[in-house]
């Protein structure tokens, strides 16, 4: 009876000096991003111009200052705002809204992980509203931007319903109290 646990603290004990080993020599790509485990490069080697065009290429910009808000408020949504005079079905509009919540999670994943990690943790709510023309969509751009809440306009390609390089749905996320004052006034789709 004794041997059968001695033998089982033994083989548990090798198996985790092989995990160790093979975690330290190989590290969890599976887990973190390959971004994550590589060091950033020295740039202090480069010249100016060099520099410049390494910045100019940068897909990283600065945080968006909804991070700040990220920090301090713990309900956020988004509000995909629909143009209602292109009259769209059904699946267009679910296509087009598809588009304009990956377009806007894609701007935030580097800009602003506090505030779409505070978005996922309040169950990533969604809300669709209806507006009756571009240029309302554009005014209502113009108050989020002006409110620092970040927002993303879908433009189709014209394959099939619509004209092409129409501004169909317009993304917005941030805390519910800010969003609402933004989109307050606008019917559910």
């Amino acid at each position: 009876m004794e041997l059968t646990w001695l033998s089982a603290i033994l083989v548990g004990a090798g198996y985790l000096a092989f995990g160790y080993f093979i975690g330290s020599q190989y590290p969890p790509r599976f887990l973190f991003s390959h971004r994550l485990l590589t060091k950033p490069k020295d740039h202090s080697l480069l010249n100016d111009n060099d520099t410049k065009k390494k910045n100019s290429k940068s897909k990283h910009k600065d945080p968006l200052e909804i991070e700040q808000l990220a920090d301090i408020l713990d309900d956020f949504k988004m509000i995909l705002v629909v143009r209602n005079d292109l009259k769209m079905g059904k699946g267009k509009i679910a296509a087009q809204c598809s588009h304009a919540t990956l377009g806007l999670y894609k701007k935030l994943l580097y800009r602003a992980p506090k505030a779409l990690s505070r978005w996922e943790m309040s169950a990533q709510p969604k809300v669709v509203v209806k507006i009756e023309s571009e240029e309302d969509m554009l005014a209502l751009q113009e108050r989020a931007k002006s409110l620092k809440l970040p927002s993303h306009i879908t433009i189709d390609a014209g394959r099939t319903q619509i004209a092409p390089n129409s501004r169909t749905v317009m993304a917005i996320l941030g805390p519910v109290e800010v969003v609402d004052e933004v989109t307050g006034g606008l019917k559910l789709l």
